[in-house]
């Protein structure tokens, strides 16, 4: 099969064969004519099996000009950097077509978004929140739009755009096509699609989970997070073919922290990648890394789906994931297009459940690799590391301030004044009165 066997315009075929594709995987030829038909359909396969292109030329070759340049093609996707890619993949495919696409997304200034918007477009790509904003503002008039296609949905949710996304569903219009991409299928993906789709064709590219045959995995056993970093600059300075390195961590604290231990060492060669990072800073980051100019990038998950970083000689994941699949995505970014990849992990003794999950699921035994003779065992733990003593909590009643003491407005009496249940007689309250007894004056 090749795409000039699919029912492809001249335009879209002329852009393919300047880009030298020819042949379509197995999941833009599965859903092709099943697109074109107009049938809502989902579709799951991993990344990096052509899941952008598998949507967008059909889509593409059912557009119609229009003067108006009024949206007809809606594609929502979790982060900017995959806003900003997806806008580059339909300028190349689009490159004889009279086609006007933008992509919008939150964080920055929506001043010039909505200017672009208003200017006219056919294809709009954009990321929930900041769609939703701008159709809540009446910059997008969501009637037009025939298409809506929802790539990495599994990662919006996960990134908690439920909310968002069944907004957005509510405020399309009831007729449209309905698209929906997702490397899992998880139990909120299948509630949505029960209730916006309408009985759409489900696609699997591959039946299991399993990692690129091309990729070679393997992983050491480590005492601790000080530990790791250690054996990552003593890997890094031995490993001359590590010359474009992917580190994987879970947490942005986590990123910061290996950044700062590296950067002394790599200096400009190490860079960091996280959503706290400025977003001309992101792109930035993005950029540099995929031409070269830096040869190690230290990155939360937020980069372990979708985006397309060509020729990544390694992966390491300085923690083992705690979720098996992500382990699947994360070692995706190497070993692409037909190069080979190699794949570390990181192990410590607690993590040790996650890398049987994780070996379970890819139905295959990660590589075990004796530590280096010469790494320094640190014994230094790091604040997530230190363990936490957990003790019973029992409550005591609190007593009031200062209860053994009097209060503030208390003063002993005087002598006169203490009360007593003993009888005084007369002539000595007299004498206590007046210092001498008194006698009754007899009466005459």
């Amino acid at each position: 099969m090749t795409f000039d066997l699919l029912n492809l315009n001249a335009p879209l075929l002329n852009a393919l064969n300047d880009l030298g594709v020819t042949t379509p995987t197995p999941i833009q030829e599965q859903t092709f004519s099943l697109l074109m038909s107009g049938r809502d359909v989902l579709g799951i396969a991993q990344t990096g099996t052509g899941k952008t292109y598998a949507y967008l030329l059909p889509c593409l070759r059912q557009w119609k000009y229009s003067h108006e340049k009024n949206i007809q093609i809606l594609i929502l996707v979790p982060t900017r950097e995959l806003v900003k890619q997806v806008v580059t993949e339909v300028e190349k495919l689009c490159k004889y077509m009279d086609v006007k696409v933008a992509g919008v997304y939150g964080g920055v200034n929506m001043a010039p978004q909505k200017d672009v918007i208003l200017a006219g477009l056919d294809v709009l790509v954009a990321t929930p929140g900041r769609l939703l904003d701008l159709i809540l503002s009446d910059t997008i008039k969501p009637k037009t739009i025939k298409k809506l296609v929802i790539d990495e949905v599994d990662e919006m949710l996960d990134l908690g755009f439920k909310y968002q996304l069944t907004r957005i569903f509510d405020l399309l219009p009831q007729k449209r096509q309905n698209i929906l991409f997702s490397a899992t299928m998880i139990e909120e993906v299948e509630n949505l699609i029960a209730i916006y789709f309408n009985n759409p064709v489900k696609v699997e590219a591959a039946t299991d989970i399993t990692p690129l045959k091309n990729i070679e995995q393997m992983g050491y056993s480590v005492k601790n997070f000080n530990t790791k970093a250690n054996l990552l600059l003593l890997l890094l300075r031995n490993e001359p073919a590590m010359s474009k390195v992917i580190v994987f961590l879970s947490t942005k604290s986590m990123v910061d922290l290996l950044y700062g231990i590296l950067k002394p060492t790599l200096g400009k060669y190490a860079d960091y990648m996280h959503s706290n990072k400025a977003q001309n800073k992101r792109f930035e980051t993005i950029t540099h890394f995929d031409n070269g100019l830096c040869r190690v990038l230290i990155a939360t998950d937020i980069i372990a789906r979708g985006l397309d970083l060509s020729e990544v000689t390694h992966v390491i994941n300085f923690d083992t994931p705690a979720v098996p699949e992500s382990y699947v995505h994360r070692i995706g970014r190497t070993g692409r297009a037909d190069k080979k990849g190699i794949a570390i992990t990181f192990t410590t003794e607690k993590e040790k459940e996650y890398k049987n999950n994780i070996e379970a699921l890819i139905k295959l035994k990660i590589k075990p690799l004796q530590s280096p003779a010469d790494l320094e065992i640190s014994n230094t733990l790091i604040k997530e590391e230190i363990p936490v003593v957990k003790m019973k909590n029992i409550l005591v009643k609190k007593l009031k301030k200062n209860a053994d003491k009097p209060g503030p407005a208390f003063h002993e009496k005087k002598a006169k004044n203490l009360k007593t249940n003993s009888k005084i007689p007369h002539a000595e309250k007299m004498r206590m009165k007046y210092g001498k007894p008194i006698k009754k004056s007899s009466k005459k």
